[in-house]
């Protein structure tokens, strides 16, 4: 299984790049935003990967978080979605995005990816709502890998690389903390969930005790 890769990128094409790793070339398919988010041709690229090997078919997929990964495996779990509709899903939400949808049972924000019918959007909130707690958690150390020390390709015979671009920590990270934190207090996992999820919806720009505030105000008893 190929799990990562780090290398340059030979060329970009609408949906895939091709990576060279040590003289190897590596076709990867990314979602829309994964995609703008990357460097240019010629520069050091960093991905988690997801390979599908079926008697037809042998396909990497490219991710700039393990969140984003974990979101694209399960949402390929669900009857009916595959690897393209996944990566519409996280190309029009993102990973926070869908975290947040999923957590919220926003169906019509999953809806709006293109291809996505309501049916289908419907099944993905129902089979993947216990599911978003476990990957929102993840959220405080998806960066941890991709934001550690300046990475290199290495490669003897060649010039020194471009360092790698690494995504900055973003909302996730405060999300996993302000769950952790609800988690401790003693709030079920999908009640904190839920919470987080629209606090950080409604204020976007929290940080993490903004975020555990907020969503403790959202969980005080009414009336």
């Amino acid at each position: 299984m190929i799990g990562k890769l780090n290398g340059r990128i030979d060329y970009r094409a609408a949906d895939h790049l091709l990576i060279d790793v040590r003289g190897v070339g590596y076709i990867v398919y990314c979602s829309d935003r994964t995609m703008a988010a990357l460097p240019g041709v010629g520069e050091a690229v960093s991905l988690y990967t997801d390979l599908v090997v079926r008697e037809d078919l042998m396909q990497l997929y490219g991710f700039l978080s393990l969140v984003e990964k974990e979101w694209h495996r399960l949402l390929c779990s669900v009857q009916g979605v595959g690897a393209k509709v996944s990566l519409a899903i996280l190309g029009a939400l993102g990973p926070d995005g869908v975290s947040r949808a999923i957590a919220l049972g926003d169906w019509g924000a999953v809806k709006a990816a293109k291809g996505v019918g309501p049916k289908t959007a419907q099944r993905i909130v129902l089979d993947l709502k216990d599911k978003a707690p476990g990957v929102m958690a993840m959220g405080g150390t998806v960066t941890e890998a991709m934001d550690g020390p300046v990475a290199e390709v290495v490669e003897p015979a060649d010039p020194a690389p471009a360092p790698i671009r690494a995504p900055k920590p973003g909302a996730g990270a405060a999300s996993a903390g302000a769950l952790s934190a609800l988690s401790n207090l003693g709030y079920g996992p999908s009640e904190a969930a839920s919470a987080v999820a629209e606090a950080a919806a409604n204020l976007p720009d929290a940080d993490e005790a903004e975020l555990i505030r907020a969503a403790l105000k959202l969980l005080a008893p009414k009336g």
